[in-house]
């Protein structure tokens, strides 16, 4: 058994079956609807929040905060436990400050122990599966401080790229004007993005519909995954309320990627990504091209 925990935020977007699974260990952020908090930690049904959501209701998240994030990683450092804990891209959220914080002090407490933070430069499943595949190095041996260093390498190698079929939630969250909005919502525009080097949300390309969109996407993967036709590693799918969006792209994929059949996963956007991202999202993730803009 490993001498130290892998850790992330629920911000990482994989299923808690998953979580545990993998023996990855969560922090929850926290959400709310029309002034109700609650936190993100996969009780609240998230077809019940996109629901909410499309009705209309407010949402708001909250990070988590120092005291938190001393709560989360004490009890390990206790049982003599290393910990490295990676955050959600500070490029979307300032939580890895606080992780910093909390880190520092416990530092003080626990001189012997050794705690990492790392700044994932990913979000929603793309983050799940950069941790994925830090519980395979560890499953495989890797010590904690080679484990370190291969995460800072390689976490720019996971591609994220998504899109939504409805602005209303980008608006809201200032990615997008509200009179870009307004046509684009009155013209059917889909805007494809990704997560840059520097881990923000950009906006790349502009396609007329979603079946227009859903191939440009499965395009990108093609261009960018390692091997480009011939990739065969783990490439995970995310959506919101859209199920059928995300088998589409699959489809796509499969047609591209021949070595892609049966192996895509589908994860539900959570309800911390998913209140800025609004329900009508789907984002794809895989290991290829470093992120370099």
């Amino acid at each position: 058994m490993s001498d130290y925990v892998i850790s992330c935020c629920s911000t990482a977007d994989l299923s808690r079956e998953r979580y545990k699974e993998r023996d990855i260990k969560v922090a929850d952020f926290h959400f709310e609807i029309d002034g109700k908090q609650y936190m993100d930690d996969g009780r609240f049904p998230i077809s019940d929040f996109y629901r909410a959501m499309e009705k209309g209701a407010m949402t708001k998240t909250s990070q988590i905060n120092v005291d938190e994030y001393i709560a989360h990683f004490t009890p390990f450092l206790e049982e003599g436990k290393d910990i490295i804990h990676l955050t959600l891209s500070s490029g979307i959220s300032g939580t890895i400050n606080s992780a910093n914080i909390a880190a520092d002090e416990l530092r003080d407490r626990y001189p012997d122990r050794k705690l990492y933070i790392i700044d994932s430069l990913a979000a929603s499943s793309g983050y799940g599966l950069l941790m994925d595949a830090l519980a395979d190095k560890r499953d495989s041996g890797m010590a904690i401080d080679e484990l370190k260093s291969w995460a800072l390498e390689h976490r720019l190698e996971l591609n994220h790229w998504f899109f939504t079929t409805d602005l209303t939630y980008l608006v809201r969250g200032g990615r997008v004007s509200k009179a870009a909005g307004w046509f684009g919502g009155a013209l059917k525009i889909c805007p494809l993005l990704n997560v840059d080097f520097e881990g923000h949300l950009i906006a790349r390309s502009k396609h007329r519909g979603k079946a227009a969109v859903i191939k440009a996407a499965a395009k990108k993967m093609l261009e960018n995954a390692n091997g480009g036709a011939a990739y065969d590693g783990k490439c995970y799918i995310s959506q919101s309320a859209c199920r059928g969006d995300a088998e589409a792209l699959i489809k796509e994929v499969e047609a591209l990627i021949p070595a892609m059949k049966g192996k895509v996963e589908i994860y539900d956007i959570g309800t911390t990504i998913g209140s800025h991202t609004g329900p009508g999202t789907v984002a794809i993730f895989f290991w290829g091209n470093k992120r370099i803009d």
